[in-house]
């Protein structure tokens, strides 16, 4: 079967049936509908997104994909990690898009505007990898530093410089405040990337490094070898962010679907959306 080539902004959406926290977690549902399909909805109505694909080692993700009429790449079960499967993804598809994005198949309470905003960012020639972050506000900012302090390894914090590239990531609350530091600076990450093919490229060939490996993120790799990120600030208009790692945190997501309401376009109760318009 030949392979539609990745479009100008394309959505790589890696997702994993196997989870040793989670087994079969992709297909969960969510108020109704498979994770995997709320992320893949969220991103083909996002503004600035020309395409959204799902990338597996599974095939009963990728059967589960056929059903709702998204396109599917296999890549091979021993990549590591979804920056990995994404590089595969493209190689699958042959060529390369402008940009593209990897959004984990478990981001299911991504609004579209976060992902329009990311991809603004490259309206800049000089960015090649682009992520988000949102201000704490006081009350956010304190439960952050409770969580922590209690041990919490969840919740990753970015600073960054003038010119908005990433100084640096951290699961400790970076930058320290003092009382006296004129109030909250926390802003937190949202584990969502895009690249320049090029770029993305360049990262994975890489190896990991010593910062990487004390805190586990992935993304310290590019900075450790001179490769800018580009922070890029964003309001969630009151909503909360939220990844699934676990059916607690599904049944979280669930709550605050019902709290804040649908992000969806509308759902029609089979495996179909239907258009807004």
């Amino acid at each position: 079967m030949t392979m539609a080539k990745p479009k100008q902004n394309t959505v790589i959406i890696p997702a994993r049936y196997g989870s040793t926290r989670f087994p079969g977690k992709p297909l969960h549902p969510i108020a109704g509908v498979p994770m995997l399909q709320r992320v893949w909805a969220l991103a083909k109505s996002a503004p600035g997104v020309d395409d959204a694909v799902i990338a597996t080692d599974d095939d009963r993700i990728a059967q589960f994909a056929g059903k709702i009429g998204a396109q599917c790449v296999m890549t091979a079960p021993e990549i590591r990690n979804g920056t990995e499967r994404v590089a595969a993804a493209l190689d699958v598809l042959g060529g390369a898009p402008d940009v593209a994005v990897n959004l984990q198949g478990d981001a299911a309470l991504t609004a579209p505007w976060v992902l329009q905003k990311v991809l603004q960012a490259f309206a800049d020639p000089a960015v090649q990898i682009a992520t988000p972050a949102t201000q704490m506000s006081a009350e956010a900012a304190e439960k952050f530093l409770q969580a922590k302090k209690a041990g919490e390894a969840g919740g990753t914090t970015v600073v960054f410089g003038k010119n908005m590239d990433a100084l640096y990531f951290s699961k400790s609350p970076v930058p320290f405040n003092r009382p006296s530091g004129g109030g909250p600076l926390l802003h937190r990450h949202i584990g969502l990337y895009a690249y320049r093919p090029v770029a993305l490229k360049q990262l994975v060939a890489l190896p990991p490094g010593p910062l990487e490996q004390a805190e586990q993120l992935e993304q310290l790799r590019a900075l450790e070898n001179g490769i800018a990120i580009r922070v890029v600030p964003v309001d969630y208009r009151g909503r909360t962010h939220w990844g699934v790692d676990s059916e607690e945190d599904a049944r979280r997501a669930e709550a605050l679907i019902k709290a804040e309401g649908e992000l969806l376009p509308v759902y029609d109760g089979s495996y179909r959306f239907t258009d807004t318009a």
